[in-house]
């Protein structure tokens, strides 16, 4: 039951972190989104990626890891990056961001998929989704939209991933194509993940306490 909540758990805690912080940018997650990035990685490549090139042919695998990567562009071209933790929501805006909301309902559907035979992952997810979840919570709780427009918004944001674990584990069309569509989630996460973790400041100084907290997140899914 926890591979199914503890996603639901990480956008709770998230909001609960942007109502603590009073509606701005929450302190502190720039840290956790750099540890969050290194965690999912190290968790990918120490776990997910060795199952998947175990059961598809090397150059298959490949080639669904690359169509990963530019299908998370391309979510990205619509989402504007929230997926890493840039979140462009404007305050005089009261039209519905369908596009950033479907796109992220995409991206978290499918990340929901590796959690089916690789139960390690859905603790990469959780630390994943709490630092976004708080900044799209502190962005939403700015905006002009309607409460019931951020409600739902957030409520269906934190179903996908439980949801597309639920198809994994009881869709034989998913089961006969699970290893594919792992491929494909690899993809994902190894673009958002780099990208979190290549990131740099605007003086684009050496930041030591960013380091320590990726190589904590290394040393943690090293040992899960």
């Amino acid at each position: 039951m926890n591979k199914y909540l503890l996603p639901v758990y990480a956008v709770i805690i998230g909001i609960v972190i942007a109502f603590i912080t009073k509606k701005q940018k929450p302190i502190g997650t720039k840290l956790l989104l750099s540890f969050s990035g290194a965690f999912l990685l190290a968790l990918t490549l120490f776990d997910l990626l060795p199952e998947v090139y175990h059961h598809l042919d090397a150059k298959q695998t490949g080639l669904y890891i690359m169509c990963g990567i530019l299908l998370q562009v391309i979510l990205e071209f619509f989402s504007k990056g929230a997926e890493h933790g840039h979140v462009h929501i404007h305050k005089e805006n009261t039209r519905f961001p369908w596009l950033l909301f479907l796109s992220l309902c995409i991206h978290s559907f499918l990340e929901g998929f590796p959690i089916h035979q690789h139960n390690d992952m859905v603790y990469g997810i959780l630390v994943h989704k709490i630092p976004i979840a708080a900044l799209l919570s502190a962005f939403l709780l700015q905006s002009n939209y309607t409460k019931i427009q951020i409600i739902g918004f957030l409520v269906v944001f934190a179903a996908m991933t439980p949801l597309g674990t639920y198809v994994s584990n009881n869709t034989d069309l998913a089961t006969g194509y699970i290893d594919i569509v792992n491929a494909i989630v690899i993809g994902i996460f190894l673009h958002i993940s780099t990208t979190i973790l290549f990131e740099t400041d605007e003086d684009h100084k050496f930041n030591l306490s960013k380091l320590v907290v990726i190589c904590l997140g290394i040393l943690i899914a090293y040992f899960i």
